[in-house]
């Protein structure tokens, strides 16, 4: 038992130490650091420890410094404002520590606060008291009225635009987002960069008064030593006035620069961090890259240079030797940029050939002669599986404020479709396209051309639902989505139109519509392979058994993806997937036709296409094909299995489509749009000849009625 008490208490000795590491004690350590900061402030120090702390001061300013010039952009110092908000308070508490041994021990002479003051101040004065306090002046002028005050300004502005500029650039991720050129993860990531880069310089604002705050503080702590430190010396310390003056000067100034250095320091640094927002790269390489970046100027200055050397007025060794630096800046430069040529670019028209067996990538260079890389050979082969091209002049309906943007309501379309019909939608590539007309669009599928429209982007289509002529002023147009008759109205005309009870319809609406129908009627061939397997893949852990006893061993992948296309063919969702495959499982031990396995399927999810038919009342509009038409399709299919396929006469195939048009017709008149309703074994064939005449029309078999819909008979056909 004693054993075990001394195995699962830990001693005293070392206990807390032995757990204790550099990562889990940082914020220990951090905590202690402040507030030694704030205890330098109100406790006296001895001269060596201020000596050690100064010397501190100055290091930590050269590290900020060394990190700002080093980072790639500004966000990869995102602690800066917090660091600098520690760098002055370091100085801060430091002037005070130095004040109180200064204006205490003044008198003792200038080694009285430190050697480190008193080299400084040394250093500076020299022999001169005047010309040591004027430095000092200027390099504090430089400091607060320069440095300071211009950082401040950038970063101010930074931070303005920069909100500013957040909700363009949001919209423009968003844009990407639903256009598919970027993922979600992607977004996500561009999303949070955006924050922290607003963040930042909201921070890097408020940062800023730190700096000029110090600056100031310097200023005020150095005056007061230098008046208080003469007084206390003449009056209190019975020095005289000369002697006062020279200890003190030395001391102030001395504790001055000490000050102002690390202050001056972070400024640049500062400075540096905030001018960088829109350069990326290192400060050394952005620096010489857009310096070098035209060798014509270099050459320039070389030659400016070279005539001002030889003015006899003005010494001619640092200017001949700055003309000779300028010129061999010039040749590093074209040598480098030929060489780069030689190796990367194949010279156009016999210019500089490559001989022969070199290995020269496939290059093309622009109109300025820059290198320009060719796009990849397999990105070329690449197809889009929806495109939407816009006019120059619809662009702005991506950004659209006056009502929801194209990018959100194709986002909803493809939510929405996915609810609908189980299937998700390919992301929508939108693009502009210079050889449309300023307000033209058109929507393509894998490349081919399935719409094309008319869009007034500042103004709203006006339709009247009952077909009749619209009393406003606009200008007549035809619906571009169902060819139907509109009008064309500012947004002046909103209000009245809907008085007059018409549909208005916004721009963006207008073009997602038209994108809504061209991808119904297209749905099938977008559901692919790799698609199927997808939907597949992302059924419940629990319908795994169910995968894996069906596919492939009853039927194979594309057998399921033929289905499932022919399902979405007349719109019919897949989302129950699972009492699909089920169903697929039944069917393939007894049929081989994919066609009759579909058939099957259909009769499965009766339920379900009952309902999603039924009409506002909650009834089954049917109107039923008549025993001698089901008779003359019942006679007109040959074939066995696979092969069979409907030949009907085309003088009674043309009949049967006179009558189903008149019926139709006669039916929407009154507002019906009833479904067609056959015998199981001729549907698919019928719903193939009305498609053609009629796509929207919803054709079922007696097998797919669920006993508890309620019908409403219109006649036979």
């Amino acid at each position: 038992m004693a054993g075990d008490a001394q195995t699962a208490i830990p001693t005293e000795g070392g206990s807390f130490l032995s757990r204790l590491t550099f990562k889990n004690s940082q914020s220990v350590f951090f905590a202690i650091g402040i507030l030694l900061i704030l205890m330098v402030m109100l406790f006296p120090m001895p001269t060596s420890l201020l000596d050690a702390t100064l010397a501190i001061s100055i290091t930590f300013s050269l590290l900020i410094l060394l990190n700002v010039l080093f980072i790639e952009k500004s966000l990869d110092f995102s602690a800066f404002p917090t660091i600098l908000l520690i760098a002055a308070l370091v100085r801060l508490s430091l002037n005070i520590a130095t004040t109180r041994t200064i204006l205490s021990d003044g008198h003792m002479g200038t080694d009285a606060a430190g050697h480190v003051i008193e080299a400084f101040g040394t250093l500076v004065i020299g022999n001169n008291v005047v010309i040591g306090a004027i430095v000092f002046i200027i390099l504090t002028i430089i400091n607060f009225v320069v440095i300071t005050k211009g950082s401040g300004r950038v970063a101010e502005v930074s931070a303005r635009f920069s909100l500013d500029a957040m909700p363009g650039k949001q919209m423009a991720i968003d844009a990407d987002l639903s256009a598919g050129l970027i993922d979600e993860e992607t977004a996500k990531s561009r999303r949070k960069e955006l924050e922290d880069e607003s963040t930042f310089f909201g921070a890097m604002d408020g940062a800023s008064k730190f700096v000029r705050g110090d600056a100031i503080a310097g200023i005020i702590i150095t005056f007061v030593n230098f008046i208080a430190g003469i007084v206390i010396g003449v009056v209190q310390r019975d020095m005289s006035f000369s002697d006062a003056a020279q200890t003190y000067t030395t001391l102030t100034i001395g504790d001055g620069l000490v000050s102002q250095i690390p202050s001056l320091i972070v400024s640049t640094a500062a400075g540096l961090l905030v001018t960088k927002s829109g350069v990326s790269g290192s400060a050394d390489k952005a620096f010489f890259a857009q310096l070098g970046k035209f060798p014509q100027v270099l050459a320039v200055v070389s030659g400016v240079t070279l005539l001002l050397g030889l003015m006899p007025m003005l010494p001619t060794a640092p200017f001949l030797l700055l003309s000779a630096l300028s010129g061999f800046g010039t040749y590093a430069i074209l040598k480098d940029k030929a060489a780069l040529e030689t190796e990367t670019f194949t010279s156009p028209k016999g210019k500089g050939a490559s001989p022969p067996g070199s290995a020269v990538s496939a290059q093309q260079t622009d109109e300025d002669g820059e290198a320009k890389e060719e796009e990849p050979l397999d990105r070329t082969l690449a197809i889009d599986a929806i495109r939407l091209e816009l006019g120059y002049g619809l662009l702005p309906l991506i950004n659209y404020n006056k009502g929801q943007r194209l990018t959100d309501q194709i986002k909803a379309l493809r939510k929405q479709m996915a609810k609908d019909l189980g299937f998700v939608m390919p992301s929508v590539r939108i693009q502009d396209n210079m050889q449309l007309a300023a307000n033209e669009y058109v929507i393509r599928v894998k490349e081919i051309e399935c719409g094309r429209g008319i869009v007034k982007p500042e103004m709203l289509l006006v339709m009247d639902p009952e077909g009749k002529r619209i009393d406003l002023p606009g200008e007549d147009t035809t619906e571009p989505t169902f060819g139907l008759p509109a009008k064309w109205v500012t947004e002046d005309s909103r209000e009245e139109a809907l008085f007059r009870n018409y549909t208005v319809v916004p721009p963006p609406t207008v073009i997602t519509t038209h994108l809504t129908e061209v991808t119904k009627e297209n749905i099938a061939d977008l559901l692919s392979y790799s698609e199927t397997q997808k939907l597949l893949d992302a059924m419940a852990e629990d319908q795994k058994k169910l995968i894996d006893d069906t596919i492939p061993s009853q039927i194979t992948l594309s057998g399921v993806q033929r289905v499932l296309q022919n399902l979405l063919q007349e719109q019919v969702s897949i989302r129950d997937l699972p009492s699909i495959l089920e169903a697929v499982s039944e069917a393939s031990k007894v049929y081989s036709s994919l066609l009759m396995i579909t058939e099957h399927v259909r009769t499965r999810l009766a339920r379900q296409i009952s309902y999603a038919n039924l009409n506002e009342q909650g009834e089954l509009v049917m109107l039923s094909l008549s025993p001698k038409w089901e008779q003359t399709f019942t006679e007109s299919i040959v074939g066995q299995g696979e092969e069979k396929q409907l030949a009907m006469p085309p003088s009674e195939l043309q009949q049967f489509m006179d009558v189903a048009k008149r019926a139709y017709e006669q039916h929407a008149m009154q507002g019906f749009l009833p479904a067609l309703v056959t015998s199981p074994a001729i549907r698919p064939y019928v719903r193939a000849v009305v498609e053609r005449f009629r796509a929207a029309t919803i054709v079922l078999s007696q097998n797919e009625i669920h006993p508890k819909v309620k019908l409403r008979a219109l006649g036979q056909l």
